[in-house]
This record gives structure tokens, sequence and C-alpha cells, in this order.
């Protein structure tokens, strides 16, 4: 869809004076639905801006104004198009009472659809044509172009212009109904007359003709009289050339055909004209929905029966099995408590200073008879109470990339992980740790589906799941060898770190190995998880962390078919491309995915920003060497001036911290970049230089460290 389509849904939706769902789609006609609200329109981009103005905000009259009923009960007679004549006319009388601006919106755009001749009056005597077609021309192009109404029809107009409701269009229908089939039954009476003169006159031209013979031979009084006769015959001929002269087909003059019944041809022509405006060989604009009935019971595998089928798994296996990777893991976690604990001093430190900056002093009540005296010039005389806001409980959500090229940079990413896990233990903030996969078993044997597969829903795939792999709701003691079970496997995935030794004493367990990246299924079930989380843990303040290192596969849709062989339709898949628009029907609201990689990913991350205002979500993207360029380019643009400046701070900080994405904040770190084992450790023989260079080293990784963590902990708290 163009950014003019996008324009002209929000002037739809703001004339509606609400969220309308619009939807812009390769039909002819426009349409509205007053259950689902949703209002369809063509693809009209060959209108100009004007034009489509019109067109939308007649549109949005009929969505505001034209009741959902069928009134075809009450009066069947009625042909719709008497009736539109007339709904037209009300609708945009009050559509242009209730917005100022509209007047001229469709003064203008009239005035460009009549010189298209989109109402195909050329050759046409306007006048000639019946009472609703003159209507309607009168009010719709009637400041262009005159148009005669007798005494009786001048009613008529009045009638339509104090149209107010529905009933009183059902109504003056009726009534102008009943004129045009008078009108065409007397235009009928009249055009047999004339056909019965023509017939006659053509019976005395051929007379004539011999009396001409006869003239020619014969003189006199007589004879000159005779001629004149037949002259003046001539001249009535004449003179019926220039009056109502009708053929079998239709009118001489005015080239409109009668018919059996009366008709408001200019409806169906101005109808006819606007699919000139559509662009036939535009592409159909795609709509689809989330699936809102999944059932998270038969996606999310529990902690419990991960770590007990890890524990299965590895029941055979000694602690010498896993000793280097228990010992990494120890030393990590002893390393890691200067990170940790600068972060609980960060969060403590502008917690309070955020109560502080909202602390409010009172200014009335009792009076401080100290100051009693100053009363002349300070107006601060009461004794002051100081009030700070009640601190709101938090609580963090942890989506966790388990994708195969994940593999070498798991632990880097774990150890992360780790920090925020034991940042919260200490400061006593609930959390769940999800990671998601598509090759886990555990749901596998289930009978029935996690949701209602529609037409165009967002399709969850059956092998997708979340892992529960940590949670607040343990422990400190399981929870410490639940944290020790991931970092084995995760040194397991990074051959690089496990020695060939290790690698053959312990596996990865069934279930747990890497797979897909189902980011997309994972941002879905979030609508559900947040909330759930939120009452379960009795928190108010949720913050949402995705760490990945890539972009999600962008997931299909549930497309139904009908193929010719079979006699019902078929659900089938298609994928959705960039373009397709993500529909909210809760909001009220639309997202367009602008590109295939990671466009759907982007309005995902948009549509929870919209249902949780109060959520961060905060992404942080582990990258390589040679990934950190196409990062920063894909949110900051091509501009040279810009992107050096970025990849300067970059190259030197080994991050960056981007505010443009979906994210309210997008973390990109080196896979290196929290790493801890940055310390000061020099060998006992080494020079000055190479104690300086290892001090440096150390302060550099510590800055940048604290520099990452501080603006990660602002948005937590």
């Amino acid at each position: 869809m163009s950014i003019q389509q996008e324009i002209k849904s929000q002037l739809a939706k703001l004339l509606a004076t609400e969220d309308l769902i619009v939807e812009h789609k390769q039909v002819e006609t426009a349409s509205f639905n007053v259950e689902t609200r949703v209002l369809v329109l063509p693809l009209w981009e060959k209108a100009s801006s004007e034009v489509y103005d019109m067109l939308v905000a007649h549109e949005v009259g009929h969505a505001l104004f034209t009741p959902c009923e069928d009134w075809l009960d009450r009066y069947p007679e009625i042909p719709p198009s008497f009736v539109n004549v007339v709904e037209d006319a009300r609708i945009e009388k009050l559509m242009k009472r209730k917005y100022a601006g509209l007047p001229k919106t469709f003064f203008t755009g009239y005035k460009e659809l009549q010189g298209m001749d989109f109402f195909k009056l050329s050759d046409i005597d306007v006048n000639e044509m019946g009472i609703a077609d003159r209507l309607n021309l009168y009010f719709k192009i009637g400041n262009f172009i005159d148009i005669d109404f007798n005494e009786e029809e001048k009613t008529f107009v009045s009638m339509v212009k104090s149209a107010e409701t529905f009933d009183d269009v059902l109504e003056y229908s009726k009534v102008i109904w009943e004129y045009a089939k008078e009108e065409l039954e007397q235009k009928k009476k009249e055009q047999q007359e004339i056909e019965e003169m023509k017939a006659k006159v053509e019976m005395e031209d051929g007379d004539g003709d011999n009396e001409k013979e006869y003239q020619t031979t014969t003189q006199g009084a007589e004879g000159d009289s005779e001629k004149s006769d037949v002259e003046g015959e001539d001249e009535l001929e004449d003179e019926d050339d220039d009056g109502l002269d009708y053929d079998d087909q239709a009118y001489s003059k005015g080239g409109i055909t009668l018919g059996d019944e009366p008709k408001a041809e200019t409806v169906e022509n101005l109808e006819e004209s606007l699919k000139d405006l559509v662009n036939e060989a535009g592409r159909e604009t795609l709509y689809v929905e989330k699936p809102n009935d999944l059932d998270l019971d038969k996606v999310i595998i529990p902690n419990w029966f991960i770590h007990k089928n890890i524990d299965f798994e590895w029941r055979e296996n000694t602690a010498s099995d896993f000793f280097n990777a228990d010992k990494e893991f120890d030393e990590f976690r002893v390393s890691a408590r200067k990170e940790v604990n600068y972060l609980v001093k960060e969060f403590e430190m502008k917690k309070s200073a955020s109560a502080y900056a909202r602390a409010a002093t009172a200014r009335t009540g009792m009076l401080d008879m100290s100051k009693l005296h100053t009363y002349q010039y300070c107006e601060d005389i009461f004794k002051k109470v100081t009030v700070l806001p009640d601190g709101k409980n938090h609580g963090l959500v942890f989506i966790l990339d388990w994708s195969g090229s994940m593999s070498y940079i798991m632990k880097d990413t774990i150890k992360q992980l780790y920090n925020l896990i034991w940042f919260c233990r200490k400061v006593q903030i609930p959390f769940d740790v999800y990671a998601f996969t598509n090759c886990h078993p555990y749901h596998n044997t289930r009978e029935e589906s996690r949701y209602t597969a529609k037409n165009n829903l967002v399709c969850i795939e059956e092998s997708f799941s979340l892992m529960n792999l940590f949670t607040s709701n343990v422990n400190v003691r399981t929870l410490d060898h639940q944290m020790r079970n991931i970092y084995r496997m995760a040194t397991r995935f990074g051959y690089s770190h496990v020695s060939w030794d290790d690698r053959d004493r312990f596996q990865v367990p069934i279930g747990m190995g890497l797979s897909g990246t189902p980011l997309d299924e994972s941002l879905i079930c979030l609508h559900q998880i947040i909330p759930q989380f939120k009452k379960d843990n009795k928190v108010e303040k949720v913050q949402c962390v995705v760490l990945t290192d890539g972009e999600a596969y962008t997931p299909s849709f549930h497309n139904e078919v009908q193929r010719h062989w079979e006699d019902e339709p078929y659900m089938g898949r298609a994928a959705i491309w960039s373009g397709t628009f993500l529909r909210d029907r809760k909001l009220g609201k639309t997202y367009r995915v602008k590109d295939s990689t990671f466009g759907f990913t982007e309005v995902l991350l948009d549509n929870l920003k919209d249902t949780f205002p109060t959520v961060n979500f905060i992404g942080i993207r582990l990258l390589g060497s040679r990934d950190a360029g196409s990062f920063i380019r894909r949110y900051h643009g091509w501009t040279d001036e810009e992107y050096n400046k970025i990849m300067k701070g970059w190259k030197k900080n080994r991050s960056v911290s981007i505010k443009t994405s979906a994210y309210d904040t997008y973390f990109g770190l080196s896979t290196t970049a929290l790493a801890t084992e940055d310390e000061f450790e020099v060998k006992e023989d080494a020079t000055k230089a190479e104690i300086k260079r290892a001090f440096g080293k150390s302060l550099k990784g510590k800055k940048m460290n604290k520099k990452i963590l501080s603006e990660f902990i602002e948005l937590v708290a």
C-alpha cells in the first residue's frame, strides 16, 4: 500500500472519530461492515488527493450515518439506486455539517469528476433525464451544470435537502419512485404518439410525391394552394425535428433509453467510472491477524519438566563428566558479583532519584508558628510534609534465542542473562526466562490444536514451543542447579569452548538442541504471557528483554482456497510478504510490514507496545565483528556522516544503543562486550609496558560494562 493510502486510512479514522479498521483491497466498490467496523476501500491509486479525500469522506459518511438494516423488507418495490441517491445527499450533508472543511473537499472533488465526465453526460441533454438522475446530479455536481425542475419536482429537491434520518430517506425515495414511474409512463405515451405521427407523415410524404408530379402539369390557384399545403407539412416535419423526437430506442436529443422501470443511470455510471481509478495491476493488500484463542498450556513447556528431563538424560553421568564446565561456571559466578552489585547499586540509586523527583510538599494545613512572622513577604508558612509516591513492583520477562546460529555465542549470551537473573534475585524482582524452539517433543503428542485456524490468521507452527528455562518461583538451591544445567549445555554448543574429552563425556539432552528462530511466534505469545505474569506475581511494572543474534523467520498465514477437485475449501498456508498488514481488531489499528526479512517482527513489537504502553521492550543483539555495520545501517540509514559517527562509537565501546527500532532500546553488543574475564592479570616477570597495557585493558572493559549496564538499569528503574 502506498504512503497516500496510509494517510487516507488515518483520515478515515479521524473523520469517523474512532479507530476504524480501514482496508485497501483490490475491490471495485467501497463497503463498510457496521458490526465489525471494517471499512474496505478500493485501491484508488489513479485518483488525485482531492478526489481521494472526497471519496473517503463519502464512505465514512456511510459508516457513521447509514444504519445496518434490511430496508427491502419494508420497501421491496424501491430500487436501491433510488435510495442511494437520497442517502448520498443526506450523508454528505451531515458530513459537511460535522466538519467545516469538507464542503470545499466535496466541491473540488466533484468538480474534478465532472471534468473527467465520470457521470457520462456527453451528448446527453441532462434535463431530459429522469427525476432520480437529475436529483443525483443536482446534489453532486449542481454547481457546474444547469438542471431544470418543474414546480412539482422542486418539492422533491426540498424533500431531499430536509432528510435527516434514514427513515426520511426511505419515505422520500418511495415518493420519488412513484413520481418517476408516472414520469416514465408519460414519456412512453409521448413517444408512442410521436411514433404514430412519424408513421402518418411518412405515408403522407409518399402521397405528396405523386401530387408533385401532377402539379408539374397543372397550374392555377388550386394547384398553388395544394403546393402550399405540402410545404406546410414539410414545416411541421422540421418542427418535429426540433422537438421531442424519439426513435424506437432512445430520445433523439437526450440519448436516454426508456426501459420498463425508472432508473438512476448516473449512479451506475459513477460507480463504473470510479473503477477506472483502481489500479487493476496493483497487488492485493493482505491483512492478517494474530490468533486470540491461543492455548499457552499447549505452547509453554513447564520449568519443572525441562530440568527433570535434563536430569534424567544425565542420570548416568558423574560429576567428573562436567568438571571443566562446572569449574568455569563457578569461576564466572564469583567474577560476576561486581557487575551484579553494580546493577543493584544503579537500580537503587535511580529508583530513589525518581521517587525524590516525584515528591510533593504540602502547601496547606497546619501553620508553622516559627515562620508566621514572615507572612508579609513569604508564603511558605506551613509545616512541610513531604510525600513520596509508592514505588512500583517490578518484574522481568526474558525471551532467549535458542536457534542454531547461537551455538558459538550461546555461552556469552547466557552469561549476560545470568547477570540479570542474579540481579533480579538480589533486588527481589520476579522473573521468567523463556527460550523458543521448534524441536522439543513435549507437545508432539497432543490431540487438540492450540488455536482455531481461520483464514488470514497467522500460523503458529505445531512444532513451536517456549521452554521455561528459569523462574523466580523456585528456591535458590533449585535455581542454582538449573543455571548450572543450562551453562553446561551452553559450553557444549560452543565447540571451541569445550575440550574433546568433555565433548565425549556428556551430550545435549533430547529436545534441548538448538533449532530455528520462531521469534515472531514468541512475541505473539507475550500478549498472554505478560498479563498472566503480572497477575501471578502481583507486579505493576514489567520489562521484557529479548536476547538474540538475528532475525526471525517470518511465519506464514492460513489461506483458504477452493481447489477445483474438492467440494469444501482447503485451508492452506501462504507467505507473509512486504506490504502485508497486521490487523488488531481490539485496538482498531493496522501495522504495515515494510520489510520481508525483519518487518513482521517490527510490527509485532509495535503492536505489543500499543497493547502494553507501560512495558519496556528491550532488545539485546549479539553481534560479530562483521555484523555491526549492517545492523547499524538498518536503523540509521546510509548517510555516511551519521553512519561513521555511530561506527566510531562502536569501534571504541564495542556496543551501540539503537533508539530507532521497534524496541524501546535495542542494544547491539559485541559477542564479548560484557565479558567479565577482563581482570587485571599480569605475569610475574611482566615489563612496565605489559603491565600498563593489561591495566588499560581491564579499565576499558569495566568502563564499557558500566556504560551499558547503567543504560539498561535506567530503562528498568
